[in-house]
């Protein structure tokens, strides 16, 4: 095609044309000097104002803005001045929404990085988790993907095509696609609850049902957990999310409950001294607080204490050690109050056999004398 021809068939005179292209450089000059000076501003924020997240989001999805794209809106703006025939001035409306839909596009996906990146920085306690750096690629890479398909989806659109059909096959076979692979797929969204949530992390301790470990490795599928045994576990993540979780790390106190028991022949005045020499042991030890202690049973076999104390920390290396330290005490405060910890003992019943001269009968007619019963006392 002969270029003054096209030219000439768009009717625009030259002074238009100089109009039209001073105003194009113009435009290019004033977003270029409007941009630089909004991330001159941001950059001599405060530290603390910097690091806010619209602050931060703002920076550095800015700091992607194409040179290109503002060049092809400053010639947009041009042309906008121009009288321009019908066929052309649908296409300039064709060009202005490619180009500020892909500028868009390019700040919502950088916007996406930034965001995602913020989120697990903030809340994320351990630099080099690698479940948490799986869960951040993952979910800026679904987004980022979403952002550029509904680009493309809103161009043809707004090209004339009908994307109506386009979109419907998507569902569908979206559909079955996710019912092919709904186990890895429940896998999957588990893995990104587990990376959000944070019911634990890599070197938590848990338990879940009968299963029980140190947590090594959060993957996309399952989870890894080092067993007291030393055996390795590997569960899936749906599975594992749908029992009760028990993060033995997280704990800050511990409360304990055990029973002592003494002879039930022990005189009422010794067995009220019980509980309170059992608070004094309890209390001589170190990051432990007292609860309670009664006597809480008494039956014909033994009496029973109910004590209760509280551990101030969660380890469990302490915790036996006190518990052993006050059993030990325990011990010698029923030496020392002469309480016998033994239980009744018990009694047997032994019957004696039938003497060799009874006479001898038909079984059906055959009677037996009564048994002769004595007591012995037990081990007899």
């Amino acid at each position: 095609m002969d270029i003054r021809a096209f030219i000439a068939s768009l009717d625009i005179s030259l002074t238009n044309a100089l109009f039209a292209a001073g105003l194009a450089v113009a435009s290019f000059l004033a977003i270029h000097a409007a941009l630089a000076l909004f991330r001159r501003r941001l950059d001599q924020l405060s530290d603390e104002s910097a690091h806010r997240p619209v602050a931060e989001v703002l920076r550095k999805t800015l700091a992607r803005t194409s040179n290109l794209v503002v060049l092809a809106t400053a010639v947009l703006i041009g042309l906008s001045a121009l009288d321009l025939p019908p066929p052309w001035n649908a296409r300039v409306g064709h060009l202005w929404f490619l180009t500020l839909g892909l500028q868009l596009a390019i700040y919502l996906h950088n916007a996406v990085k930034v965001t995602a990146s913020r989120y697990f920085r903030t809340h994320s306690h351990h630099g080099n988790d690698g479940q948490v750096t799986i869960a951040h690629t993952l979910i800026i890479w679904v987004l980022q993907t979403a952002v550029w398909v509904i680009f493309a989806l809103a161009l043809l659109s707004n090209m004339g095509i009908d994307v109506s059909t386009f979109v419907a096959s998507l569902g569908i076979g979206g559909i079955a696609i996710a019912l092919a692979v709904q186990n890895v797929l429940g896998d999957l969204f588990a893995s990104l609850s587990i990376a959000l949530d944070k019911p634990f992390e890599v070197g938590d301790s848990i338990s879940t049902g009968s299963i029980s470990g140190t947590v090594e490795k959060v993957g996309l599928k399952t989870t890894r957990l080092r067993a007291a045994s030393g055996e390795q576990i590997v569960i899936s993540n749906a599975a594992l999310l749908k029992d009760t979780v028990s993060n033995f790390k997280r704990m800050q106190t511990r409360r304990i409950v055990f029973t002592l028991r003494a002879h039930p022949d022990t005189p009422a005045a010794l067995a009220a001294k019980v509980p309170e020499a059992v608070k004094a042991i309890i209390e001589a030890q170190d990051k432990v607080s007292f609860g309670r202690a009664h006597l809480s049973k008494y039956d014909q076999n033994f009496i029973e204490y109910e004590v209760v104390y509280t551990m101030q920390t969660a380890d469990y290396d302490l915790f036996m050690s006190t518990q052993q330290a006050i059993l030990l005490a325990a011990m010698g405060m029923f030496a020392e109050l002469k309480i016998s910890t033994a239980p009744r003992a018990q009694q047997l019943l032994l019957q004696e056999p039938l003497p060799d001269a009874a006479p001898e009968l038909p079984a059906e007619g055959r009677v037996r004398p009564p048994a002769t019963l004595r007591s012995l006392p037990q081990g007899a």
